[in-house]
């Protein structure tokens, strides 16, 4: 989670992408989380590879390591090198099972993970393969090739980015030999060329198919998830704080709204994440992300994201904003 994630912005200028919350959880944890469901066995170690995001952010990310009973470290990625050079940060926690994670997807699964397998690929069938890496697959099911970004159709099988390794250190070796062979793929060291060398040496990677798969790379696809997050997590119980304080308002359920938030003659949902302290008055907000310590009053805005600390009193909208900024008519 080491990139800059400028497409999020102005979201990412203060917090990084992994951080914007969904449902009510930083992306990242939401991922953590749903990792630890299907490894179905307890978590060592949870190693974030990061930027310079700041002590504020590197204690939050030691937090969800410990939330799912696992230590938390943290590495760092000073120059954008590629998938591998990323990956190969953490070549200390690069031991044993080891689940590689990209920060800014989420997924829903219906199977545990194999752990006697070599390596498991989770993968998505997509409409248009030529912006990711995909697989091919042979009549057993096992994959038999990886290309990075095909220019020409070879297969509609995405990598989604999560990906699982039987034997850490093998995984460690092979990247450090691309980078001491200066073997790049498009410019970078790639984690596929890595999966490529092992597979040819007899590795046996399966395809780990998933259900959905959740883009956090923009304003709308961001949108987007979390109102698929909340149709997922609809019947847990107090998505709605008992803290909040909601007078003469309509919740539209499926909703999250933080603690100590007010609304106030409101109409809020469907598909709406309201952070701590937020207060809502006088306004219908649908289909939006608003983070904490924002007022929104006569307004209606839906398929927005407003970060924390905004305040906006207005007309109808479809809103990017990010933190402490002033809108009003």
């Amino acid at each position: 989670m080491a990139g800059m994630g400028k497409r999020m912005r102005p979201h990412t200028l203060t917090v990084p992408k992994p951080l914007v919350p969904i449902a009510g959880k930083p992306i990242v944890q939401r991922l953590v989380e749903d990792i630890a469901k299907v490894c179905n066995e307890p978590i060592e170690e949870v190693a974030f590879i990061i930027g310079n995001f700041g002590e504020a952010v590197e204690k939050s990310l030691i937090k969800i390591a410990e939330s799912v009973g696992a230590k938390g470290t943290i590495t760092y990625q000073d120059e954008p090198l590629g998938t591998a050079h990323a990956i190969l940060c953490a070549k200390e926690s690069l031991r044993g099972n080891v689940v590689v994670a990209f920060a800014d997807t989420l997924f829903k699964a219906d199977f545990t993970l194999d752990t006697s397998a070599d390596g498991t690929i989770w993968v998505q069938e997509v409409e248009d393969p030529r912006p990711f890496g995909v697989v091919k697959l042979d009549d057993q099911g096992n994959i038999t090739d990886f290309v990075e970004k095909p220019e020409t159709f070879v297969s509609n099988l995405a990598i989604i980015g999560i990906y699982y390794f039987k034997d850490g250190e093998y995984l460690r070796n092979e990247l450090q030999y691309l980078l001491d062979n200066n073997i790049k793929d498009k410019g970078e060291f790639q984690l596929t060329n890595a999966l490529e060398n092992m597979k040819n040496k007899g590795t046996r990677f399966i395809p780990g198919k998933i259900s959905e798969w959740l883009d956090c790379g923009n304003k709308d696809a961001t949108v987007y998830t979390n109102q698929r997050y909340l149709e997922y997590i609809k019947d847990q119980p107090d998505l709605v704080s008992p803290t909040a304080k909601v007078t003469n308002s309509v919740i539209i359920p499926p909703v999250y709204v933080g603690e100590n938030a007010v609304l106030n003659n409101a109409v809020v949902g469907p598909y709406v994440s309201i952070g701590n302290n937020t207060q809502v008055s006088d306004a219908v907000v649908s289909n939006s992300i608003v983070q904490e310590n924002t007022v929104i009053k006569f307004a209606n805005i839906t398929n927005s994201m407003l970060g924390s600390f905004v305040t906006f009193q207005g007309k109808q909208s479809d809103l990017s904003v990010g933190d402490y900024n002033v809108l009003k008519e």
